[in-house]
């Protein structure tokens, strides 16, 4: 099986420069019914202000005070707007991810091969995390900080957002050698950490999502080769005669390490 080298015209992208704290007023909706609109565009105003200074600053370095000198309000009448800064950042943060899945699944809806499928909500991910205006991925990263109990909350809210993922790669032909969770989780941590290593200039986001779903495919395929190739012609695992050096530690016991930390 080939893979293009040129990506598909997958979808109607959002415009340039789009945000997901934007993103998040398609999904605004007042948890009290009977809120007027003037409360409902109050309490929305919050959200966007409170989002943007936890995004910059990180749930733990963010107070409530800051919050409410950002939207001009004494801290104690932001209380009559939300309960608390916890239940507020939960909210912001699953708003967020809401908004996020939304953009995926325009971007899938096209598509009904697996491979197209993963390739098109790969680059709605890698765009929605390098844009300089999302809050998606500064709020995932706020987790660590964040009291066990919202923790909780939170990382209940990624384990939802990232089903998306896990039902597209269930449906992916890959050999049985292949474990789906870790090929969800490495794929995911490329995809979510792009940020720290990403440079604007050489290419643009669709030509990376590119780059990285054309390897994780072609390993995949390149393992389902080997699986099915004939015994005679399977290469055969050599020992090297090499042994590791004193306190260096063999790579597959490294690579194991670095495995239960992503999974942790």
């Amino acid at each position: 099986m080939t893979i293009s080298r040129t990506p598909p015209n997958r979808r109607t992208r959002a415009p340039a420069g789009r945000s997901v704290l934007s993103a998040m007023r398609a999904l605004q909706g007042s948890p009290n019914g009977e809120e007027s609109g003037t409360q409902a565009e109050r309490r929305q105003e919050i959200l966007e202000v409170a989002a943007q200074l936890f995004s910059e600053r990180g749930y733990k370095a963010t107070s409530i005070r800051q919050i409410a000198d950002a939207v001009g309000m004494m801290a104690g009448s932001l209380y009559y707007h939300i309960q608390s800064k916890e239940s507020l950042f939960v909210e912001i943060h699953n708003r967020a991810l809401d908004a996020a899945a939304s953009r995926i699944f325009s971007a899938i809806a096209p598509h009904t091969a697996p491979w197209s499928r993963l390739e098109a909500a790969c680059a709605e991910l890698l765009d929605i995390q390098l844009s300089l205006t999302s809050i998606t991925l500064p709020l995932m990263n706020s987790i660590i900080s964040a009291p066990p109990d919202v923790r909780s909350a939170l990382i209940k809210k990624r384990d939802e957002f990232e089903t998306i993922f896990r039902n597209i790669i269930d449906d992916l032909p890959l050999p049985s050698t292949i474990d789906r969770d870790i090929y969800r989780i490495l794929l995911l941590r490329v995809l979510n950490t792009a940020s720290d290593w990403y440079r604007s200039g050489r290419m643009s986001h669709d030509q990376i999502a590119h780059q990285i779903f054309t390897i994780f495919r072609h390993q995949a395929e390149t393992e389902a080769d080997r699986e099915t190739a004939p015994t005679s012609t399977r290469p055969r695992n050599r020992p090297t005669g090499r042994t590791p050096k004193p306190g260096r530690r063999p790579a597959a016991q490294a690579s194991s390490d670095i495995l239960d930390k992503s999974m942790a």
